[in-house]
C-alpha cells in the first residue's frame, strides 16, 4: 500500500462539511460507504428476518450452507446494508460463505433494547431455516461489532448456543467512553470523536441507564466462554482502546482472542477496499479467520 490510498480516502470523508442532524448523517454515511458499488459477480437477494429486513448476498463458489451474519455500524443511529454492502460482500468472498447483512432499528426512534431485540431475530431467522449455529459467523463494525458481542452474550445465556466465531471490526465496546485513546487519537482520527460518541450514547440509550450494562458495553460483560474472536482495529482510531481493552478482558476470560493493530488504519478502513489495499488484505485476514473455525 502506498500512503496516498489511505490519504485519499481521508480525502474523500472530509470532502464534505460533516452532516448534521440524523437524516443528513444517515445520507452521509449511505454515500461514502457506497460510493465504490458492489462487485459484479456478486448475487444479492432483499429477505425479511420477521419483521427487520435483511439482505443475503453470495460470491461464486461459496458455500451455502454457512453464514457470515453482519451488524453494520454508524454508533446504533445510523449505518445501512446500503452503506456497508461492499464491505459485507467483499467479506463473504474472503470466508467463502454467504452473507447476511441486517437492517436493524436505529436510535433516537428506536432506542435500546430494539437493535438487540432485531439481533435476536435475526439469529432465530437463521436457525429457523435449519443453519446450525456451528456454521455461523457473526461479525459487525462499530457499534455492530459490540452489537455482535451483545447478541453472543444473550444466546450463551439464555439459549444455550453460540456461533462458530466473532468478528469485531473497530468495535465501540465501552459507552462509558472512558478509553484513553479517545484523547489521544482525536487528532488521528477523521470520523470519531468523543462528543461525536456521547451525543449517539445518548440518542441510543434510555434516561438512567447504566452505561456499564454488558448489553451495550460489552467489555464489563462476562466475557467467559465466548467463542474465538478476531478483533481488528486501526492505530489511528480513538476508539483503538476499546479494541485492546476488549480484547484484554477476552484474553483474561480465556476466550481465544486474536488482536490485529493495523498501522496507519482510520475506523472500519475495510469500508473502502475497493480502493484501499489494506482494507483488502484486512478483509482477506478475517476471511481466513472465519474459515479457520467453521
Amino acid at each position: 500500500m502506498t500512503q496516498s490510498e489511505i490519504d485519499a480516502i481521508r480525502a474523500l470523508l472530509a470532502s464534505k462539511p460533516r452532516p448534521v442532524g440524523w437524516d443528513e448523517r444517515r445520507r452521509r454515511i449511505d454515500e461514502v460507504g457506497a460510493v465504490w458499488p458492489v462487485a459484479d459477480d456478486i448475487k444479492l437477494d432483499p429477505v425479511d428476518l420477521g419483521g427487520v429486513p435483511g439482505e443475503w448476498s453470495i460470491a461464486p463458489g461459496s458455500d451455502v450452507s454457512r453464514v457470515l451474519m453482519f451488524f453494520h455500524g454508524g454508533g446504533y443511529c445510523s449505518g445501512s446494508i446500503c452503506s456497508h454492502r461492499r464491505l459485507v460482500t467483499e467479506a463473504g468472498r474472503a470466508a467463502r460463505r454467504r452473507t447476511l447483512a441486517v437492517g436493524y432499528k436505529l436510535a433516537p426512534e428506536h432506542p435500546f433494547p430494539a437493535a438487540l431485540d432485531d439481533a435476536l431475530l435475526a439469529w432465530r431467522f437463521l436457525r429457523n431455516q435449519g443453519v446450525t449455529s456451528d456454521r455461523v459467523a457473526i461479525g459487525g463494525d462499530s457499534a455492530g461489532g459490540g452489537l455482535t458481542v451483545a447478541l453472543i452474550n444473550q444466546l450463551r445465556e439464555v439459549w444455550k448456543e453460540q456461533p462458530a466465531c466473532a468478528w469485531l471490526l473497530s468495535p465501540w465496546t465501552d459507552l462509558t467512553m472512558s478509553g484513553a485513546t479517545l484523547a489521544g487519537k482525536d487528532a488521528d482520527d477523521p470520523l470519531i470523536h468523543k462528543a461525536y460518541l456521547r451525543e449517539l450514547a445518548d440518542a441510543y440509550l434510555p434516561a438512567g441507564m447504566d452505561r456499564k450494562d454488558p448489553r451495550v458495553s460489552p467489555l464489563y460483560a462476562d466475557l467467559h466462554g465466548l467463542p474465538p474472536t478476531l478483533i481488528q482495529v486501526g492505530s489511528a482510531e480513538t476508539l483503538l482502546a476499546d479494541a485492546t481493552r476488549f480484547a484484554a478482558a477476552a484474553g483474561a476470560a480465556d476466550v481465544a482472542v486474536t488482536l490485529e493493530v493495523w498501522p496507519r488504519m482510520i475506523h472500519a478502513w475495510p469500508m473502502w477496499n475497493a480502493r484501499l489495499e489494506l482494507g483488502r488484505r484486512a478483509l482477506l485476514r478475517a476471511g481466513s479467520f472465519i474459515r479457520d473455525h467453521r
